[in-house]
């Protein structure tokens, strides 16, 4: 515990050393980390018109197609797959036994089995969060959060924060408690592959996520200043959702090696070496997670959320002068440099 006390007694002296951040800077919206096209109209702009009503569609016939994946027995249709109030569940061997919450969620309460966003091994995809690796206590405490209306997204339209506001609500002590218990039991093991590169294929966005364009669409285009993560494979993801089929983050040239900077030494004082809070391994350090070798838009994702004020929770806090004057770019290199950090002294990148 002494320990524990060290940590955020060092972290509180640098948050007054960092003084009174009456101007902060702040980084434009980078859509590409919330899965979207462009940035959220301004405080009280006009809501756009409402489209006009389709017409009624056809009912789809009931598709009974049993879909397999590679290295399980289990068989499931589609709508099994997708069923909120319990997912598909293609490899039971690779995590222990699910709470009913995770398994089930609250079907009277409308509440989503988590294994369904979050997948049963809590590895999550890039529009929600990775949350197995996570310490117990700062589950609980984004849950509560989420709760306690302290943490929202930037941006109005990502409908997934908004849904976990809902489900923190109807969900007991108990049932996050178990969640964070089974997650936090499972030790984090990245799953995303780091390609620093000039052009990344040509995407469409389905669920806040970005998906390689296929056939007569399929190209590449320059990256930009952005991330791109996307799946290793489109069809196994986004159809399937299996499990054991990570992504690739597309970051721009430099970008792993420009972030190595700031992450370790702070970038000449614009931040906080990520290693006082997040451990030399960024993979946590006490109640404080891990960073290293998950999603690069959840990280960036969350660094603009707190920069901006949507986050506001207790340890939300100690980060507010942290995150104060990244930029754009800050964003990428560190979320770039994190995702391709890997447990132990070796590192997940490559270059194309």
């Amino acid at each position: 515990m002494t320990k524990f006390v060290g940590i955020f007694t060092l972290v509180s002296a640098l948050v007054v050393g960092a003084g009174v951040l009456s101007a902060q800077q702040g980084a434009p919206f980078p859509s590409w980390a919330y899965g979207v096209m462009a940035p959220p109209p301004p405080p009280g702009a006009p809501a756009a018109a409402p489209a006009a009503p389709a017409a009624p569609a056809a009912l789809p016939a009931v598709d009974n197609t049993q879909h397999k994946l590679g290295g399980s027995t289990a068989s499931f249709t589609l709508a099994q797959i997708r069923d909120g109030y319990g997912p598909a569940d293609w490899f039971p061997g690779d995590h222990p036994t699910m709470p009913d919450i995770v398994a089930h969620g609250k079907r009277d309460q409308m509440v989503i089995a988590c294994s369904l966003c979050h997948m049963p091994n809590g590895k999550g995809r890039p529009e929600n969060a990775p949350v197995s690796g996570l310490p117990v206590a700062y589950f609980v405490q984004t849950m509560n959060d989420f709760k306690n209306d302290l943490r929202k997204s930037a941006d109005p339209r990502k409908a997934n924060t908004a849904r976990m506001i809902g489900f923190a609500k109807a969900m007991t002590d108990a049932e996050i408690k178990a969640a964070a218990e089974y997650f936090g039991s499972m030790r984090w093991t990245p799953w995303i592959r780091v390609v620093e590169t000039d052009t990344v294929p040509k995407t469409r966005i389905a669920g806040g996520m970005f998906l390689a364009l296929e056939g007569a669409q399929a190209g590449k285009e320059p990256i930009g200043q952005r991330i791109i993560e996307a799946p290793e494979k489109t069809e196994d993801t986004e159809m399937l959702r299996n499990p054991r089929s990570g992504f690739i983050a597309y970051v721009p040239p430099g970008s792993i090696k420009k972030g190595e900077a700031l992450v370790t030494s702070g970038g000449n004082g614009k931040t906080t070496a990520c290693a006082v809070c997040h451990g030399a391994d960024l993979m946590g350090l006490g109640p404080v997670p891990g960073i290293a070798g998950r999603s690069p838009s959840y990280l960036a994702r969350q660094l603009y959320d707190m920069q901006q004020g949507a986050r506001k929770g207790e340890w939300t806090q100690l980060m507010k002068p942290v995150v104060a004057k990244l930029t754009a770019d800050d964003l990428i290199n560190i979320a770039a440099y994190t995702a391709s950090r890997a447990p132990g002294p070796a590192s997940r990148q490559s270059a194309q």
